[in-house]
């Protein structure tokens, strides 16, 4: 059973976080709970978690976690590992790297990390672009 829930997980995240971070984590969690096809809650007591999960061809997969203290952890090695359509993987990193102006190659992005949000999203269109990216992941998934 579920410790967390939006209502508590949002709590938790106005008390570690600023404004802006409050703000583009709401705007994550409403979007995902439109578009997941399994959004769930973590079960720990530090903080909460929140996990993204799309539907595909080889069952629900993560896509990202998002975490009451402020940080996502973009699940983009989890996937390389997975036999997902190699233009899905391909859009979503090309998307990203574009986005945060950040390299997702295997060599530079090793290990998925949690990062946190402020340091990730610096614009409202930078928040806007991450979640198209992931809608258009969602919607290739389900082909």
């Amino acid at each position: 059973m579920a410790k967390w829930d939006k209502d508590s997980f949002l709590s938790d995240l106005q008390k570690n976080c600023n404004r802006e971070v409050v703000k583009i984590g709401r705007q994550i969690i409403d979007f995902s709970e439109k578009q997941s096809s399994d959004l769930s809650w973590g079960r720990g007591s530090d903080h909460g978690t929140m996990t993204f999960r799309c539907s595909s061809d080889i069952g629900d997969v993560p896509i990202f976690h998002l975490l009451s203290d402020g940080r996502i952890n973009l699940q983009i090695n989890f996937l390389r590992g997975k036999d997902l359509p190699k233009m899905v993987l391909r859009d979503m990193i090309v998307k990203l790297e574009s986005n945060f102006l950040k390299e997702y190659d295997p060599e530079m992005y090793p290990t998925d990390t949690f990062v946190p949000m402020e340091e990730l999203f610096h614009t409202k269109s930078q928040v806007e672009k991450f979640l198209k990216t992931i809608e258009g992941c969602v919607y290739r998934l389900k082909q």
